[in-house]
């Protein structure tokens, strides 16, 4: 069977985690490679202060706090996008507004949201779906003109960019994921990216459970406290060991997946000249990080007849979100505003294909080879 996802290994992962619990005996979190983490993405990215959390979802919970999100906020988000996105601001007590996404790239539609706004949003969420970059000149405008946060959900866009800036770096706040589906792993874990100023000495403060103990630590203080709300947002030494030797080979894995990405589009495109199927759009200004790739069948039903006779020959595929404003919880605490055109239509045509580090060129012939057999045998 070739399986959806394998988690990336690139080989000094066991030789960094030995390495901190020898050298350093110190396995809590912000040790020297959590620092060199840090330092990784700030001086890769170009962004003013990284913050490695336990997850995505805590970046983002993180993100809420800091832009102070109240009971009765709103804040504008696509329906299309893991629930995570979401539920780190319902926490605060914020009502979300579902805006429909664009058909080509699967992100929110930039156009839509400024009809969205009232005088109780506070902030917008664009998630970059597979890597691809939303229209963000426009959101950053928008949130200007309006004096609202952007908070990036780049959980799936570490090392992609729009015109020239990498994702999660444009908005006041960005969050990256590690998880093990990701590009780059942790196992669990992912990373708060700071642009707004303001943010830098809170984000700290509340990533150390509303202490000041990095000041302590910096020697900047000469004993710690509880000064604010925060939690245990910190992943451990451990885990910032097993992240630290793939950034080391970001170059390696992205050029690696972008070649199976550029091998599975080749040897499909027959099929979406011939009106089979649809593939995915990279919008100019857009380099993506192939974190996936995705095929569009013409309905919910040829889906699941594909997804069965790919299943049948030893291969794993996977459909993905169901839309969030159609769930039970999306039904309490959001609200989509304006005409569903394609959120649902195309998140039930939309099927994603196994893409993982050392993806074989011979899986990836199979797999394509099948798709055609399916469509033209």
């Amino acid at each position: 069977m070739i399986p959806f996802n394998k988690p990336p290994v690139v080989g000094r992962e066991i030789q960094y985690i030995q390495q901190a619990i020898e050298n350093h005996q110190k396995l809590s979190g912000d040790g020297p490679f959590t620092k060199r983490c840090h330092e990784w993405f700030e001086e890769n990215f170009d962004t003013s202060k990284a913050l490695l959390t336990t997850s995505c979802t805590h970046a983002l919970e993180m993100a809420a706090i800091l832009i102070d999100i109240q009971p009765g906020d709103e804040v504008i988000a696509p329906s299309y996008t893991f629930v995570s996105t979401v539920n780190a601001f319902v926490l605060r007590g914020a009502k979300i507004v579902f805006v429909d996404i664009r058909p080509d790239t699967m992100n929110i539609d930039e156009l839509l949201i400024e009809a969205a706004i009232t005088e109780k949003t506070k902030a917008i969420i664009p998630v970059h779906y597979a890597g691809i970059a939303c229209e963000m000149d426009m959101i950053m405008d928008i949130a200007k003109r309006y004096n609202l946060y952007v908070i990036e959900d780049a959980a799936q866009g570490v090392m992609s960019t729009y015109n020239g800036k990498a994702l999660g770096t444009i908005g006041d706040l960005g969050c990256f994921s590690f998880h093990e589906t990701k590009n780059y792993s942790m196992g669990e874990g992912g990373a708060l990216l700071i642009q707004n100023e303001k943010f830098k000495e809170r984000a700290e403060i509340i990533r150390e459970k509303g202490t000041n103990r990095s000041k302590f630590f910096r020697g900047q203080v000469d004993k710690y406290t509880w000064v604010d709300i925060g939690s245990s947002y910190l992943p451990s030494e451990l885990n910032a060991a097993y992240l630290l030797a793939q950034l080391e080979e970001a170059n390696t894995i992205n050029n690696d997946r972008l070649k199976s990405w550029e091998l599975y589009y080749n040897c499909l495109k027959n099929l979406a000249e011939q009106g089979f199927i649809e593939l995915p759009v990279i919008p100019g200004g857009c380099e993506q990080n192939a974190h996936m790739f995705y095929i569009k069948c013409r309905n919910i039903e040829e889906r699941s007849k594909l997804i069965e006779y790919l299943k049948e020959n030893e291969v794993l595929s996977v459909f993905h979100y169901v839309p969030l404003h159609s769930a039970d919880a999306g039904l309490v605490y959001g609200v989509f505003h304006g005409e569903d055109r394609y959120t649902t239509v195309e998140s039930e045509r939309l099927l994603r294909l196994p893409m993982y580090y050392c993806l074989k060129e011979s899986e990836v012939l199979k797999i394509s080879k099948l798709i055609n057999e399916f469509y033209i045998s």
